[in-house]
């Protein structure tokens, strides 16, 4: 699949938008990838996770993991298509959110450890930005003994790299988004008067802020 296939369904489904948005790292910047838009429609996503598994057809990839809680959506999609693309059974599987100190880990639990331990696994996530998320589900699965074949992301908006995304053999991305971003002291839209855009991202907590001279 195309870059420019996946670009035309994350806009249709309205997860790829233009306007003035904030970054939870205060960042601004003139493009939005809103990820939990994609996750509604399901022949959209579909399509998208064809794409991936199509990707790695033929690499022998026994298992895909994802991160709860949008992957697990991702990593059943991508695993159904593998497993219709290569005529054999592709589980599918998800880390958990770790709870316990230190938080913002994974943990692979729920019998899943065991089920992908010693296999080639293939670990998909929606969006990465800094790839810190994606490399704790790689660490995670390496703990528990599986063999980790390559990570993919739906849309690549950091200009992650392999190694950002915990040095898998392989990592690749539908889209790659590059993204103007600035500091809000420096930004561009702010000194263009267009309005921060407040239905996604974190324009609303901004403008609180910025109203109550924080």
């Amino acid at each position: 699949m195309d870059e420019g296939k996946v670009l035309e369904i994350l806009q249709k489904v309205g997860a790829f938008r233009s306007g003035h948005f904030v970054f939870v790292s205060g960042l601004h910047a003139d493009t939005y990838v809103n990820k939990n838009a994609m996750y509604p429609y399901t022949h959209s996503m579909s399509e998208l996770c064809k794409g991936v598994a199509e990707m790695f057809k033929g690499q022998q990839i026994e298992a895909v993991l994802g991160p709860a809680t949008g992957g697990i959506i991702l990593s059943q999609w991508v695993a159904y298509h593998l497993s219709e693309l290569e005529g054999r059974e592709v589980y599918s599987t998800y880390a958990d959110k770790e709870e316990s100190p230190p938080a913002g880990g994974f943990v692979i639990k729920r019998g899943y450890d065991e089920l992908i331990k010693g296999k080639k696994v293939l670990v998909v996530e929606d969006l990465v930005t800094t790839g810190g998320s994606l490399k704790k589900v790689v660490e995670a699965a390496r703990a528990v003994g599986a063999e980790v074949a390559a990570a993919v992301a739906v849309c690549n908006r950091g200009e992650v790299t392999k190694e950002m995304a915990g040095n898998p053999p392989v990592f690749t991305s539908l889209l790659t988004v590059h993204l103007d971003q600035w500091p809000v002291a420096e930004c561009e839209l702010c000194k263009q008067g267009i309005p921060v855009n407040t239905d996604v991202g974190h324009g609303k907590e901004f403008l609180a802020k910025t109203a109550a001279g924080t």
